[in-house]
């Protein structure tokens, strides 16, 4: 997203127990917003050790309905009861990017989007795995809004790029503060 906004990056992965982090979180009854901020700031941490000097963006998404949080389905039949579980139901994606240098946390933004899916046909949802294939497994919430996960939806609330996975916007207006993008 950032390389098509026209900002050089370099990917880095950073190795994290997602799921354990969330399990605690969840235990202490920890909101979805804070969760999403510290899987963030966690990424970045890990990958400012192996980069002196450089800003390196954390960047985190939760998906919750009703209570409920979300993972990215780990199979087809997964993706299959997610969206069945999400359907004719609101549910909220919250997106948090923080951005820190030589283990100092400069900037952060967390946003929210509330997406309401229609309540389609289990026709409808095969045919749309179907076509959707593999794709549906990258995402928390088994759709891609940009495509044909679009037609999942009756409602959409919030930020494009948000919903996408990044508070883009925001974070651009920070780099450009601090001189890595152009005023």
């Amino acid at each position: 997203m950032l390389e098509r906004a026209g900002v050089r990056v370099t990917l880095a992965p950073a190795a994290v127990d997602e799921e354990e982090i969330k399990l605690a979180a969840r235990a202490e009854g920890a909101p979805v917003e804070d969760v999403a901020e510290a899987l963030a700031e966690l990424k970045a941490q890990r990958v400012t050790r192996k980069h002196p000097g450089a800003l390196v963006i954390g960047a985190d998404q939760m998906l919750e309905c009703e209570g409920r949080w979300f993972d990215k389905p780990a199979d087809r039949d997964a993706a299959r009861v997610q969206l069945q579980d999400l359907r004719g139901k609101t549910h909220r994606l919250v997106s948090c990017a923080v951005v820190i240098r030589d283990g100092e946390r400069l900037w952060h933004h967390v946003d929210r989007a509330r997406l309401t899916m229609r309540p389609f046909s289990d026709a409808f949802l095969e045919s749309y795995l179907n076509a959707a294939g593999d794709d549906v497994l990258g995402s928390v919430g088994a759709y891609h809004l940009e495509g044909l996960g679009a037609q999942l939806f009756h409602r959409v609330d919030g930020d494009f790029f948000t919903i996408l996975g990044l508070p883009l916007l925001p974070l651009l207006g920070f780099l450009r503060v601090h001189g890595v993008i152009a005023e």
